[in-house]
């Protein structure tokens, strides 16, 4: 572009950006390394992550351009991840393990940033956090229903609870150690512990129980919600918790978008959603798949990933009615707003119906 500083930017419509997304994908595919796995460009830009990059644009393309699912753009999901698969990815069994830092098969494309508030953004404040004297930030927390969704005892996620691999898992006082940190992985609910077994306390002095139900959206207590830890600051044997690999891509997702393509196209996917399900330990087959099903399972898979929302959208989930909320809400909530800052430095953005 060789306009000066006193043009305002052109504001593309969403179909002009998918173009221009698309073609640049597809210009710079065949420059770029193949990025197979246990080679040291996962980290970058290579084949591998344009081909996920163009299985994600064009199954979300009726999103973007309008109108119906096409047969020729889903046919075109499949075809980048199969091209994916040819490059030596597939589904990684040892789910926690899949987000340490060493190589697998899964990762496709990984950020060199800190995954250390990964870690801390939901731990309650005096849960154990080696190399961070500043403790957990109590942030976030999930709901009772998502919680719900997978297979275990209802009310318990400690060892032998018959939890899914993918729920995990919460050490008590027998299996606490300086391995594990008193720390579990996935759901934390109930009881918490240190490395040493003793019971965790709150801040006022209480064990620290952590709650499955939240009362409301708002007003909740310290210790009200269930915890998710899936990056654990214990990295294959050694305490790393501020670790530089954060994955953004990885290969049972590019399954489960080949999946949704075919199931698009109307074929049956019930076995391939089977045979990602298969490599989680205690994690029975489905009998049948939906739209439905699959958005539940995306879910399951990828839930911390960053894909929830592009997913809800997709499959018109959004502004559904869930748990706490009660009523639909505004379509138009489906984009965000634009930034006032945006809107007054060029003139030519408009802002978003109903903002």
């Amino acid at each position: 572009m060789d306009e000066g500083p006193e043009v305002n930017p052109r504001v593309l419509t969403r179909s002009e950006a998918f173009s221009f997304v698309e073609s640049d994908l597809l210009a710079a595919l065949p420059g770029l390394p193949d990025g197979s796995p246990g080679t040291a460009n996962t980290g970058t830009a290579t084949k591998a992550a344009a081909n996920f990059l163009l299985a994600k644009i064009y199954l979300n393309s009726h999103i973007y351009n309008g109108g119906a699912v096409e047969d020729a753009n889903m046919q075109k999901v499949i075809d980048a991840v199969d091209d994916i698969a040819a490059l030596g990815f597939g589904i990684e069994t040892g789910y926690f393990q899949i987000f340490e830092s060493s190589d697998d098969n899964e990762t496709i494309f990984y950020l060199n940033s800190d995954i250390g508030a990964r870690i801390w953004n939901s731990m309650h404040y005096n849960m154990n956090s080696p190399d961070n004297t500043g403790g957990g930030w109590n942030g976030f927390s999930t709901l009772a229903e998502f919680y719900d969704s997978f297979e275990g005892d209802p009310n318990s996620n400690y060892v032998g609870d018959g939890q899914e691999e993918r729920r995990g898992w919460v050490p008590d006082a027998s299996n606490a150690d300086n391995v594990n940190l008193g720390l579990g992985y996935g759901f934390l609910i109930n009881q918490q512990y240190n490395e040493d077994g003793t019971k965790l306390k709150n801040r006022q002095g209480g064990d620290l129980i952590l709650k499955k139900e939240l009362t409301s959206l708002v007003g909740n207590g310290e210790a009200d919600g269930i915890r998710i830890l899936k990056y654990h600051p214990n990295d294959g044997g050694e305490i790393n918790s501020f670790r530089k690999h954060q994955i953004l891509f990885r290969y049972s997702d590019a399954h489960l978008m080949k999946a949704e393509a075919m199931m698009r196209m109307g074929e049956d996917i019930t076995s391939m959603v089977n045979e990602l399900r298969q490599a989680r330990t205690n994690t029975p087959d489905l009998s049948n798949v939906t739209e439905d099903v699959l958005l539940a399972e995306r879910g399951r898979e990828l839930y911390i990933e960053f894909w929830r929302r592009n997913d809800l959208v997709r499959f018109d989930k959004f502004t559904a009615p869930w748990g706490l909320k009660e009523v639909s809400g505004d379509p138009n909530l489906n984009l965000f707003p634009i930034p006032e800052t945006a809107l007054l430095s060029n003139p030519n953005l408009v802002q978003n119906p109903g903002y």
